[in-house]
């Protein structure tokens, strides 16, 4: 496994991660049923059966089959817990990429998309990913632990199976590091937390895409990306691991009905989704969570990488009103509404 590197000057990181460089079978979806064994045994498998879920794991030498979603380590781990214990000092620093790193299958189907999942499906898949979340905090080592998804040719993902991934880290992001110093500081100046103000602004404003009871979904006033949107709990709330049954239920409700507006404003769309989520150490700063979309609908400029201004070509505005129309009329469908 290769290192984690930081820039000259400022707290950027870039991980060298050396991959597999075994010929695997393209045709062949290693997170289908079928093909466990190209992937890592399961440490969870969900089985419906009579009505129930069982939480099953795969043995040594056998494979839980009729599996509806299944958790595993990663055979191309981008952090590894057996890294090499070696560090340097700028100009040139490093650290190990300690950590672990889960692969969540949302579902046995390969042709499904985040867009196409069921509600209840999504509640399952939330509730995964809450418990392995509880379960990586209480490890050696662990500081940070991400949780994304990758969806479409241009999201960088390696196979269109749907499937998040759930990485840790042993320092915390900088941009959740940002912005946690930056909404401590200004809960600190003002006495509101930062996305508290946002969410009470934005939910009747024109950038509102969709509400449920406890979410709302919104373009931000300065986006990155054409048609990125978030997703935040109307309630100030730090801690994802903590929500409950009925959050989760909601939750999985505006994912479904956004993501499959998306789908239905821009086809054939590649996105990432990602979570940004408090660390769960006592002593680090807190963020009221969310979930952050990026729609891949164009390469950036040099003005974009090069500092880190970006171009859109259309409004937040423009994209909520668009999204919001597409977006209600899968919730109405999704809750039974003609």
């Amino acid at each position: 496994m290769g290192d984690m590197r930081k820039d000259y000057v400022s707290e950027r990181f870039m991980i060298v991660s050396k991959k597999d460089d075994k010929v695997k079978d393209s045709k062949k979806s290693p997170f289908a049923p079928g093909n466990e064994s190209m992937t890592n045994p399961s440490v969870l498998s969900l089985v419906a059966k009579d009505g129930m879920l069982q939480r099953l794991q795969d043995s040594d030498d056998e494979f839980v089959e009729g599996w509806s979603i299944r958790v595993f380590e990663s055979k191309d781990p981008i952090v590894s817990v057996e890294t090499e214990n070696s560090y340097s000092d700028r100009p040139f620093y490093s650290e190990p990429a300690y950590g672990y790193h889960y692969i969540v299958v949302a579902s046995p189907n390969q042709k499904d998309t985040f867009a196409t999942i069921d509600t209840e499906q999504w509640s399952n898949i939330l509730v995964v990913v809450q418990d392995r979340l509880r379960w990586l905090y209480t490890q050696k080592g662990v500081t940070y632990v991400s949780i994304y998804a990758d969806q479409g040719e241009l999201s960088g993902s390696t196979t269109p199976h749907p499937h998040l991934n759930i990485l840790t880290f042993s320092t915390i992001p900088p941009i959740i590091e940002e912005e946690a110093e930056a909404s401590h500081k200004i809960l600190n100046e003002k006495g509101v937390c930062p996305m508290c103000q946002t969410v009470n602004e934005e939910i009747s404003g024109p950038r509102q895409v969709l509400q449920t009871e406890g979410f709302i979904a919104f373009c931000p006033w300065s986006p990155s990306y054409p048609y990125e949107f978030w997703i935040a709990p109307k309630k100030h709330t730090t801690s994802f691991s903590k929500i409950t049954q009925k959050e989760i239920n909601d939750l999985s409700l505006i994912l479904r009905a956004t993501l499959g507006g998306l789908s239905q404003t821009i086809k054939n769309v590649s996105y990432n989704l990602v979570f940004h989520l408090s660390p769960e150490k006592k002593n680090s700063r807190q963020i009221h969570w969310h979930i952050e979309i990026y729609p891949i609908t164009k390469s950036w400029s040099g003005l974009e990488r090069g500092y880190g201004i970006f171009l859109n070509d259309i409004s937040p505005e423009e994209a909520a009103e668009k999204l919001g129309a597409a977006c209600r009329k899968e919730l109405a469908n999704l809750v039974g509404i003609v």
